[in-house]
């Protein structure tokens, strides 16, 4: 076997016993990642940022023993320093911005055995359902170039669906995991509300919605880095209920019969297109013959004061990082210094007061409180991942001239997905369906709060029952 022409076949775990029974080495897997992301990078611009050399010294020093020794890994440019590279939030006001120290989820990947190769791209400031910054360009989805990889992780899925690399890290405060893995036909789990630490630079984000974790080929492969990240951070203000043991032997466990609900009503006003609707049908349908029981029930919440109170909290949220980073250059936060739509949010910042925000945490304890509730009688709830395929490239550009329009498709990528930001809830994606165009459907499975384990073994069914690992793009 060769690994310079067999290495897509692997998934993390399965290059890493590579590894460990030496048929092959950390170098020669490393080389194969970086020759395909030199092959593959200028069709889809996924990465970012090398640092190669770095990962060849990390190699060369020789890596921690954990579960992905020596697995290529990207860092995306947000949520997740690495000492002596940029953090760009694929922001031009954060280009110089480099990091004097690793995140905590930096340590505990390097701790893993990862080797991290490069940064992968994002939207400025994670903000858009569509990675298209003014400051890197767009990444194209290797289903079709001209339509999006989704967003804010899109740089990750896309090179992880290009066969750059089995996973990649990814953050998600609105879906930016589920939605670009619903685009690029990955599986992307959002766990539970601080199961992975954000520290030491932060204790949350956007008021507990954003969590961090990764975009992956295979259920396995995410189960086991959540084993290797997941836990409290010391000084972290609060965590997530410890789970009853590791993730990765729930992958591969029958779950008992469970209680499903299914809508395909979204929370945010948009049309639902009939195919993504149909895909969450499909997967209600093949979950009724593995033996759940399913039924047609969604989470009733007030949905215009939730909505508003989200945007206020996103809104002091980018406020405060960017007037924090201007006064660290010494100068006052300009407009032209960031894209139209993060320049919007800026205004809307500045325009709330300390009562708004107030009241919009609030509002979003009580939403979460009506799910809790609603999942007392349910143990998943299944949903489209987002009211529309892919979008072509252009759609979601954060420059543009038609606010109205940009967030009209804002809404139909993240209807479906951003309340469970809100409650903190687990949820997953899973390529589960093909559009009719050739680009992939995801659809959403949510789980309790604090239970990942019933999604991972509801995944490794559905993963063995629908194979799509064996899908792939053109481009690999």
């Amino acid at each position: 076997m060769s690994i310079l022409t067999d290495y897509e076949r692997y998934d993390g775990l399965g290059l890493a016993e590579l590894m460990r029974r030496k048929e092959v080495t950390p170098e020669e897997v490393l080389e194969a990642a970086i020759s395909r992301i030199e092959a593959r990078n200028p069709a889809v611009n996924a990465v970012v940022a090398r640092l190669y050399d770095d990962a060849r010294a990390a190699v060369r020093a020789g890596l921690s023993a954990g579960p992905f020794t020596g697995v290529p890994y990207l860092l995306k440019d947000l949520g997740a320093l690495y000492t002596g590279a940029v953090t760009s939030y694929g922001s031009r006001l954060f280009t110089a911005n480099v990091a004097d120290h690793d995140s905590e989820i930096t340590a505990r990947l390097k701790r893993a055995g990862l080797v991290v190769v490069g940064k992968s791209n994002t939207p400025e400031m994670g903000l858009a359902p569509s990675t298209e910054p003014r400051l890197f360009g767009p990444t194209r989805n290797p289903w079709k170039l001209d339509h999006s990889a989704g967003g804010s992780s899109g740089g990750a899925a896309a090179a992880v669906a290009a066969g750059m690399l089995p996973m990649a890290h990814a953050t998600d405060g609105g879906g930016s995991i589920r939605i670009p893995a619903s685009c690029c036909g990955l599986f992307g789990l959002k766990p539970t509300r601080a199961r992975n630490p954000m520290g030491p630079d932060a204790g949350e984000g956007w008021g507990g919605a954003s969590i961090g974790h990764a975009v992956t080929w295979s259920v396995r492969d995410s189960a086991a880095l959540l084993d290797a990240t997941s836990g409290p951070d010391v000084g972290d203000p609060y965590w997530a209920p410890p789970p009853a043991g590791p993730f990765l032997a729930e992958v591969g466990r029958d779950p008992r019969p469970l209680r499903v609900a299914l809508t395909t009503a979204p929370w945010h006003d948009s049309p639902v297109d009939p195919e993504c609707a149909a895909a969450a049908r499909a997967a209600a349908q093949l979950c009724e013959r593995l033996g759940h029981h399913v039924e047609e029930a969604r989470p009733e919440i007030e949905t215009g004061p939730w909505r508003h109170a989200t945007r206020v909290i996103v809104a002091a949220n980018v406020t405060f990082n960017l007037e924090a980073r201007a006064a660290a250059l010494e100068r006052p936060l300009a407009e032209d210094d960031v894209e139209r739509m993060t320049w919007d949010r800026v205004v809307d910042g500045r325009r709330m007061s300390a009562a708004d925000y107030a009241r919009s945490i609030s509002i979003v304890h009580r939403v979460g409180r009506v799910v809790a509730r609603f999942f007392q009688r349910y143990d998943i709830l299944l949903t489209p991942t987002m009211c529309k395929p892919p979008h072509p490239l252009g759609v979601l550009d954060m420059s543009t001239t038609d606010p109205d329009a940009y967030l009209a498709a804002v809404y139909a990528s993240i209807g479906f997905t951003s309340l469970f930001n809100s409650s903190g809830n687990p949820a997953m994606t899973l390529p589960l369906a093909m559009s009719a165009s050739g680009l992939p459907l995801g659809v959403q499975a949510v789980g309790r709060f604090g239970d990942e384990a019933t999604l991972f073994r509801l995944a490794s069914q559905l993963e063995l029952a629908t194979p799509w690992t064996t899908r792939r793009p053109p481009l690999t």
